[in-house]
């Protein structure tokens, strides 16, 4: 066996002339698209040419946990419009490479024993034979669309030869799904699985002996005579009159939301289903690199790819170490919560005021897992054991239940009396150290601290609704809250699988205080005399996930009449200015008319029974002739209000990290992704925060001093334009 090596790629060649290339970049823990790499990369191929009729076949194997992690984002997070020559180039140099691979005459198998993300997928479908190692942990997929990107190294392009058009785009490529081997095999990505790691290697050697003859087997179906795409071209009669469809299924996807990669995506695979591979291949690249060099890509990188596991991952942080725990309220929140932590193996006391509400509570996982088993994501037996976790109790205050309970959650009705009241019943009976937490929105967890009498165990953990779906939990730190405490909450976060963001306490924490502004300037809008249905479809336009005032419904009017009567009181108590008001008189009047929302009935919208929600149209009474506000103002209203609002919250200290404010804004509140969160939006504007700052003085000039940026904000404009 002759054996070389390079900087990031083994080159070894057996007796029987296969010739293993191992991707293993020595300067980091996986294998990126880096200089370094494509210039290892290229001297493996230039070899693999030189010895190409002594060689039977070649296996693209990994050192690393994973095959390939595909493109080095953070290069790509550098990377402006005086950029685009350069990148294309690079993009281009890539392709090259892979195009040499897939047509060096010899078959080449990819050997995928970790997850093949983007660039790494885009490797494998370069090779002429997929195997991987059938491990659910394993994912495989081309997820550039999540941050903004499109394929660039061929992945749109083979794909469209692969599976055609339609199965490419709606299966893999405009929402980027992550899939598993299994999956991926169904899907016609990879061609083979085995068990074990072990048998990989094997199993690859094994299927290019029984191919050294078979002159098929090293090429791609694209490059053999009397190739044709499955399904057809655009040119094709029957393709052709479905696809006019494609655009609408993107407008329904996007709701018109400016992201720009999906419609990139489609163009890109349109076209390039028009022409031969290698055009294609080069239509493919100038759409990526217009991508990548723009704003949006930027932004959700950064946030995305930087930010989001800077919050999820901490070197040296110790493990969660809670194993029961106590959840009050068998409610929708209280019953999510039990459901996610059960699921994580910790043993849950799910406590109600009725042996009926707290049996239902129960229910609510056996109707999750009952969905489970039904898509094939989980088995009986699991089912089982999940729910065997979950045990629903009544009477708090004789429980013997909550002995040995490490950990309190209390979910029951945003009321400060109640809520304290059930916390110092579940301490007196949970473990003396127990950690003891609330799930409040927007109480002050300091208030609530003073019914216990260990007020340094005492945080928040506000988990957000429907708790499976909702990957956010604000972790609040109330005046007395320890260290420990504190460390102990976000641990136990992350045990969930969830992303914790540490914030300050104070009435409404973070998420709540900006959700609210949100609300608050859509109803300002109708008093404006605003159409209703351009203040809820300016909202989509935007990249909301959900009309405003549709989500006031569902949040509930009273609920945010209640709270900001709360808030004011506390303001007047302490002597303070009452908090803004925008829109109230408009919420109390519904309030007063019998429309407090969905629970209720009726709100901005009427529930008819067996039909979809409708906008009442006792709305439009408030539309007045003649009243004009532009689409931009009212979609940069949404923006610059929430942004506003947490730029207040860094200067108060609620929240103290960028990364914190960004994704607690996208993941908890649906600010739009495209932004990169709400930081993001501001840094970001066009001309950055000086530019953002001139466009909060146009609105503030327009509709009123809410939007005036606060003398602090304007200082970092002048002192580097940084807000935290």
């Amino acid at each position: 066996m002759t054996t070389s090596s390079t900087p990031a790629v083994r080159y070894d060649r057996d007796v029987d002339g296969i010739v293993t290339l191992t991707l293993d970049d020595p300067q980091a823990p996986v294998n990126t698209m880096t200089p370094g790499f494509v210039t290892a990369l290229g001297a493996a191929v230039d070899r693999l040419e030189a010895e190409r009729p002594e060689l039977v076949g070649v296996i693209l194997a990994s050192a690393k946990q994973t095959f390939f992690a595909g493109a080095d984002l953070f290069a790509l997070l550098d990377v402006g419009p005086g950029d685009a020559a350069a990148l294309f180039e690079q993009v281009e140099t890539v392709k090259a490479l892979l195009r040499r691979l897939e047509r060096l005459g010899r078959p080449v198998v990819a050997a995928v024993g970790g997850s093949a993300l983007g660039g790494g997928l885009e490797l494998a479908l370069a090779c002429h034979h997929r195997i991987a190692v059938s491990d659910p942990a394993i994912e495989i997929g081309l997820p550039e669309v999540t941050l903004g990107l499109l394929p660039g190294g061929g992945g749109i392009t083979r794909l469209v030869r692969m599976l055609g058009l339609q199965a490419a785009l709606t299966e893999w490529l405009l929402e980027g799904p992550r899939r598993t081997p299994v999956e991926a095999r169904a899907k016609g990505l990879v061609d083979e699985l085995v068990a074990d790691p072990a048998y990989l290697l094997p199993t690859a050697r094994e299927w290019l002996l029984t191919h050294r003859d078979d002159a098929q087997a090293a090429t791609q179906p694209w490059d053999r005579s009397g190739y044709r795409i499955p399904g057809g071209t655009p040119s094709t009669p029957a393709l052709a009159a479905a696809l006019p469809a494609f655009p609408a299924m993107l407008r329904e996807q996007l709701k018109g939301a400016p992201y720009p990669a999906p419609r990139a995506i489609l163009a890109a695979a349109v076209e390039g289903a028009q022409v031969d591979v290698d055009t294609a291949l080069r239509i493919e690249s100038r759409y990526f690199v217009e991508l990548a060099t723009g704003p949006v890509s930027r932004a959700m990188i950064q946030a995305f790819f930087v930010d989001l596991p800077s919050l999820t991952r901490s070197r040296g942080a110790a493990p969660s170490t809670v194993t029961k725990v106590a959840v009050l309220g068998a409610g929708m929140m209280g019953s999510g919560i039990a459901y996610e932590c059960a699921r994580r193996g910790v043993e849950v006391v799910l406590t109600d005021v009725t042996p009926e509400a707290a049996a239902k509570g129960k229910g609510y996982a056996e109707a999750r897992l009952a969905s489970r088993i039904s898509r094939g994501k989980a088995t009986a037996a699991e089912a089982e054991t999940v729910l065997e976790r979950i045990h629903p109790t009544t009477e708090l205050t004789e429980l013997t239940e909550l002995a040995g309970c490490d950990l309190v959650i209390e979910a029951v009705t945003e009321d400060s009396a109640v809520k304290a009241q059930v916390l110092a019943a579940a301490e007196a009976h949970a473990r003396p150290d127990a950690l003891l937490s609330s799930n409040t929105s927007t109480l002050p967890i300091t208030g609530l601290a003073h019914s216990v009498t260990r007020p340094a165990d005492v945080l928040g953990l506000h988990f957000f609704s429907p708790v499976e779906r909702m990957r956010l939990v604000e972790v609040v730190r109330g005046e007395r809250t320890s260290p420990e405490a504190l460390a102990a909450g976000v641990a136990f976060v992350r045990r969930l699988g969830k992303v914790p963001i540490v914030v300050r306490d104070g009435r409404g924490f973070y998420t709540s205080r900006v959700f609210g502004t949100l609300l608050s300037e859509a109803v300002a809008l109708l008093d404006e005399g605003v159409d209703p249905v351009t203040v809820e479809r300016a909202a989509l336009l935007t990249g909301f996930p959900a009309p405003p005032l549709a989500i006031f419904d569902e949040v509930s009017l009273t609920l945010t009449q209640r709270i900001r009567r709360e808030a004011v009181a506390a303001a007047t108590a302490a002597g303070q200015p009452a908090p803004s008001a925008v829109g109230a008189e408009t919420v109390d009047a519904m309030i007063a008319a019998g429309r407090p929302g969905r629970s209720g009935g009726a709100g901005f919208y009427d529930y008819p029974v067996g039909e979809p929600k409708k906008l009442w149209p006792g709305l439009r009474d408030r539309v007045r002739p003649g009243v004009d506000v532009p689409l931009r103002d009212i979609r940069d209203r949404y923006l610059v209000t929430m942004a506003l609002e947490t730029a207040r919250c860094v200067e108060e200290g609620v929240v103290e990290s960028a990364a914190a404010a960004n994704i607690g804004s996208i993941l908890g509140i649906g600010y739009p992704a495209w932004t990169g969160g709400t930081v993001a939006f501001m840094t970001g504007y066009a001309g950055g925060l000086a530019g953002f700052l001139r466009r909060c003085e146009e609105l503030a000039a327009a509709y009123g001093e809410r939007f005036e940026p606060s003398p602090w904000l304007t200082a970092r404009a002048d002192s580097g334009g940084r807000v935290v």
